[in-house]
């Protein structure tokens, strides 16, 4: 695992502290076991109470009582927390986020430690008005309020209301365009917020090459709060002028889906309006709005996420939080995510009060497994940096004032707020730590090493104590019949497979396979009426969930491809059909024949590589002692973690809508592309290229 540690960022008033107020000093010494030093610090929509601790405390009780202008009660004490030794990994200075009330209204609070069940005397209180919904009303943009805030949490936000929420985001700030991404089952619009400073890059291709941020807000349209936060996260993001904003629109940009199940949240239902959970769906994408999120996945390529839930257990934290566990997802994202949880979101957690912990960390039974049709998994799978997070649903024993069905949508709604403008803060400070990650897990990927898991999760341990919850999710190791220890190169996809038509759709009408490997952006080859789909390529984790014989959750059983040449061969090679090399030595040149294709992991080629008319070319983890030439390609040519001694040239080569990928790789060697359709990309993984660089190449 990386590092834990805290983030060194600057806050801004936006998150963070924007008003302390301390506790008079008593005339007389405070009574034994009675909390001192009581704090009250104000953000957007909580207040984080600090404490110096009690020795012997078993928990601590917090009080608010609402009060007029000049401190006077206006309504009845109430305990609306109780902090427990559980909640958070500081344990000598506690915190708890009070959230339960109407923004820019006025408080007191008090806190008192119990031993046991014994009561011990209250602190001295301190008094605050709390930070008002974010926004001058008077200011155009600022002004904007969603339904759930001109209700004070009363309603929620409705469809008609968040698209016109939207629309005046968009028309009023030159940082956000929203575009389309698709249409659900019932013709509701998946609209997608882009965001970024002065304005966001004009195209998917260039907004990738700022290595954007997504968030998806709202799979179950029956857990609507993280949806509330990201509507009031894009007003602050499109119009404030914080310095820390602005920073970080600088530097990336950031991708909000509010909706993507808009059916789902007009019916207030977990799943779509055929009934299905779409988060079972993301590697399958059987429906419209799951394809949807998948091609943008695929074109914008987030190199970190987010995906917004609710949990119904009150025993849990209030943020519990889980890495994408499948074991195919690359070592290096399961680390870096883990590290963005418990090196980021742990600490910073205990600072501002919120309870984060792992998903499950109380009482969670059988959750946060290996399905890698849940989005967490499914993009770890793609080698985004990303974690599932549930706002726990009801405030339970540490939330008493929670049967208060306001206070308890507003504490799960600025918590989320709170956790994704932490989210941004990880990515400007570990920008660099998240992209070596990805670079490194997608070269892990492409080069086809090690065994194949159809079921089976990472573990993830309880945190070293003290730690926040007592559960750490299930174990959840795969089962011997699950595991296929020796790789295929490919998978062989009759037509039939290939392009038959589905019936695993709405209204039983599904997309064909080859237009779900399409979403995915993987690489295909046809040749003659067969498909293959390597695996030297990064997404190889994925590949044979959906396409081995024993995949859970799959669309076909495809054929497995074993490499076709291995070991040592002397002399020219002259490639027709389909040549998979694994761990091959050629020495002498190889000649990619019109029709045919060449697949290569580990293998070293002496001598030119010349490919003329080829159906594709797919290079990983392997070195060409000599020129390469590939020209006229018909499908796809791909170039990942390679040496190549030697002068690089590709040519002419018009592959469709999948663009040629030369990422990762060392040409020792001038490199000219010219005339390729679509031109080629680096999947934002540099080349060192130690000669010329020209025409399409020249950025890569």
């Amino acid at each position: 695992m990386r590092r834990q540690r805290p983030t060194l960022i600057a806050v801004s008033t936006l998150i963070a502290i924007t008003l302390t107020t301390a506790a008079p000093t008593p005339a007389t010494a405070a009574p034994p076991d009675q909390v001192t030093a009581l704090t009250a610090h104000q953000a957007d929509g909580y207040t984080t109470l600090a404490w110096q601790p009690v020795d012997g405390a078993t928990d601590y009780q917090i009080e608010r009582t609402p009060v007029d202008a000049d401190g006077a009660p206006t309504g009845a004490p109430t305990i609306v927390g109780i902090w427990r030794p559980n909640r958070q990994i500081n344990q000598q200075a506690p915190t708890f986020a009070d959230a339960g009330y109407n923004p820019g209204d006025t408080f007191q609070w008090r806190v008192r430690a119990r031993t046991g069940t014994t009561e011990q005397p209250y602190s001295d209180p301190v008094t605050a008005t709390t930070t008002a919904p974010w926004g001058n009303p008077d200011t155009p943009g600022e002004g904007l309020r969603t339904g759930w805030e001109t209700t004070h949490a009363a309603q929620y936000t409705s469809d008609t209301d968040e698209y016109a929420y939207t629309a005046a985001i968009d028309a009023l700030s030159d940082r956000v365009r929203v575009v389309e991404l698709g249409r659900t089952v019932q013709n509701r619009p998946i609209n997608m917020l882009v965001i970024g400073h002065p304005t966001p890059p004009a195209t998917p291709a260039a907004v990738a090459a700022t290595a954007p941020v997504a968030i998806n807000c709202n799979v179950h349209g029956n857990e609507p709060g993280d949806r509330e936060a990201c509507l009031i996260m894009a007003r602050q993001l499109a119009f404030s002028t914080d310095p820390r904003i602005t920073d970080l629109l600088s530097h990336t940009t950031v991708l909000i889906v509010p909706t993507i199940n808009g059916d789902g949240r007009a019916n207030n239902t977990r799943g779509n309006s055929t009934g299905q959970d779409l988060n079972r769906d993301y590697s399958l994408i059987r429906q419209p709005e799951t394809t949807a999120y998948i091609t943008m996945v695929r074109d914008y390529r987030p190199v970190a996420g987010y995906d917004g839930h609710e949990f119904g257990n009150s025993r849990a934290g209030d943020l519990p939080m889980l890495p994408p566990r499948h074991q195919n997802v690359a070592q290096p994202i399961f680390d870096q995510s883990q590290d963005m949880i418990e090196g980021h979101m742990y600490a910073k957690g205990a600072e501002a009060g919120w309870w984060a912990c792992p998903y499950g960390c109380e009482g969670g039974g059988n959750v946060g497994l290996s399905e890698e049709t849940i989005l967490r998994n499914t993009l770890g799978l793609k080698n985004v940096t990303n974690s599932l997070l549930e706002l726990r649903s009801s405030g339970g024993q540490t939330r008493p004032d929670e049967g208060n069905t306001a206070n308890n949508r507003r504490r799960k709604t600025y918590s989320a707020v709170w956790t994704f403008h932490q989210f941004l803060d990880y990515h400007r400070a570990d920008r660099a730590d998240i992209l070596n990650s990805r670079a490194e897990a997608i070269e892990t990927q492409a080069a086809n090493t090690g065994r194949l898991v159809f079921r089976g999760s990472r573990p993830i341990p309880a945190h070293p104590a003290p730690h926040p919850g007592d559960s750490p999710p299930p174990l959840d190791a795969p089962p011997a019949d699950l595991i296929l220890d020796t790789p295929p190169c490919a998978y062989k996809l009759t037509d039939a497979q290939y392009n038959g038509a589905r019936t695993d759709g709405p209204g039983g009408v599904g997309t064909t396979v080859a237009q779900r490997i399409a979403a995915h952006g993987w690489k295909v080859i046809t040749i003659g009426d067969d498909h293959y789909v390597p695996l030297n390529q990064p997404e190889r984790g994925l590949i044979p969930l959906l396409l081995d014989p024993k995949g859970v959750e799959k669309l076909t059983d495809g054929e497995r491809i074993h490499p076709t040449l291995t070991g040592r061969r002397n002399g020219p090679l002259v490639v027709s059909g389909f040549t998979c090399a694994d761990d091959a030595t050629i020495n002498g040149p190889v000649t990619v024949r019109a029709g045919a294709a060449l697949v290569t992991t580990a293998t070293t080629i002496s001598g030119p590589l010349t490919a003329a008319g080829a159906a594709g070319v797919l290079l990983a983890d392997s070195t060409i002692n000599g020129p390469v030439r590939i020209a006229n390609t018909t499908d796809t040519i791909s170039i990942i973690d390679a040496t190549i001694a030697g002068p690089t040239d590709l040519s002419g080569n018009t592959t469709g809508t999948d663009a040629p990928v030369l990422a990762g790789t060392t040409i020792r060697g001038p490199l000219s592309c010219t005339g390729n359709n679509p031109t080629p990309h680096n999947l934002g993984i540099a080349n060192t290229v130690h000669g010329p660089r020209t025409t399409q190449c020249a950025a890569l």
